[in-house]
């Protein structure tokens, strides 16, 4: 794959990773104000549609001064909708700069084995593509789920950062270029609905 390919949607077994666009907001607005999807946010529910306007432009940006960032994403089968976001983009967090895996679904893509998936080929871009020594991510410790996740496709507890005052210290994952190597490049077992 070459850089430049990134920029272009991508198919996984089941899944159509595109670059997001502005068109994206309703979708990304109701996923980040549900509370079902939201239960492991330290930052809450966006306070408004302008908020998530910030947000969607970001990720917007990023894509255009680097050929890659979060994935706007969507079933093979139905790519009109949108199930999450997700992928790996730079990032700082209390002074760590890096690149950080992310990933956010509806609830009912859960259980699934759809983030792990995204999570996999976003790691393979990461290391094989743009050359990357490691990828980082950022966990609630009460988000077993996302925990559970990133442990099955590989990455390990490193620490944990005081990144959002008045809530625990937010859990810290890394995978580096040399563990991905000696992975198995196999889709893991899903994590299941509620774990």
């Amino acid at each position: 794959m070459a850089f430049s390919d990134t920029l272009a949607p991508v198919n996984t077994t089941r899944l159509v990773l595109r670059p997001p666009v502005i068109s994206d907001l309703e979708t990304l607005f109701e996923l980040y104000a549900d509370p079902i999807c939201n239960r492991f946010s330290a930052m809450g529910p966006p306070p408004s549609r302008e908020s998530s306007t910030a947000l969607l432009t970001t990720w917007i940006e990023h894509w255009q001064a680097f050929g890659f960032g979060y994935w706007a994403i969507a079933d093979r089968e139905h790519p009109e909708v949108l199930l999450g976001f997700g992928g790996v983009m730079n990032k700082t967090a209390e002074g760590l700069t890096n690149l950080y895996l992310y990933f956010r679904f509806r609830s009912q893509a859960w259980g699934l084995g759809l983030a792990s998936e995204m999570a996999l080929y976003s790691l393979g871009m990461a290391f094989q593509t743009l050359h990357q020594a490691s990828v980082l991510a950022l966990v609630m410790p009460a988000n077993m789920p996302s925990r559970k996740t990133l442990e099955r496709i590989g990455m390990l507890l490193k620490g944990s950062l005081a990144d959002v005052p008045g809530q625990p210290p937010i859990l810290v994952y890394e995978l580096t270029a040399a563990r991905f190597a000696t992975l198995p490049k196999t889709q893991p077992a899903p994590t299941p609905f509620g774990a």
